[in-house]
């Protein structure tokens, strides 16, 4: 390099406490909105959590729906996910194989996203981004409930439970999982998976007359 050249300055950053970052940020929220209430927390109690000024906040986000609308998103989109996969028929897959492989992976999920459910489970419609996320959970439980009637007519299930009650009824059950589940308590999340996946369709199989 010549003496007259300079090197290329490096990019400035703005001010912000390290370790704060966007999904930092998030994840406090949700712990926040969890433990407050959404409507109940300001953007100047979760600054205040987090050690930050407001303006370092806004920095990463553009206000607190923003954060729910992500927060919900997060509790959504991989059980949307799995449900998608689980509508579609497969070669040599019966529609009881993928109604059982939805109780037990949404489990997983459950457990890998428990305080973002735990907050979708709390919504009550109040802003658009709730009445999306409650409309996101309706397709949810007709897309199960339209597998449980698959599973009614190959014959797999019993036929004298409405399915869309049996939907509401299994996800009911994954759903529990909310208030009492912990992740270095007594019961691990394969246990866990078995014991719910097993207790549902012992019940939901049909007996021959």
């Amino acid at each position: 390099m010549r003496a007259t050249e300079q090197a290329e300055p490096a990019p400035r950053r703005r001010r912000g406490r390290p370790g704060h970052d966007q999904s930092a940020i998030l994840r406090a929220a949700v712990e926040l909105f969890n433990r407050r209430g959404y409507d109940a927390t300001s953007m100047g109690d979760l600054a205040k959590e987090l050690g930050l000024t407001k303006p370092a906040i806004y920095y990463h986000v553009t206000s607190k729906e923003q954060l729910l609308g992500q927060a919900l998103d997060d509790a959504l989109d991989e059980l949307t996910s799995v449900v998608t996969e689980a509508s579609t028929e497969r070669a040599g897959v019966t529609a009881y194989q993928r109604l059982r492989e939805v109780v037990r992976r949404s489990v997983e999920v459950l457990v890998a996203h428990q305080q973002s459910v735990t907050l979708l489970l709390r919504v009550r419609g109040n802003s658009e981004v709730e009445l999306a996320a409650l409309s996101r959970r309706r397709w949810l439980d007709d897309r199960l409930a339209a597998l449980v009637a698959d599973a009614v007519a190959e014959g797999s299930l019993r036929d004298d439970v409405p399915p869309a009650l049996v939907s509401r009824l299994l996800f009911g059950m994954v759903n529990s999982l909310v208030e009492w589940y912990r992740a270095e308590g007594a019961y691990d999340q394969a246990m866990v998976a078995d014991a719910i996946t097993t207790i549902a369709f012992d019940g939901l199989a049909r007996h021959e007359s």
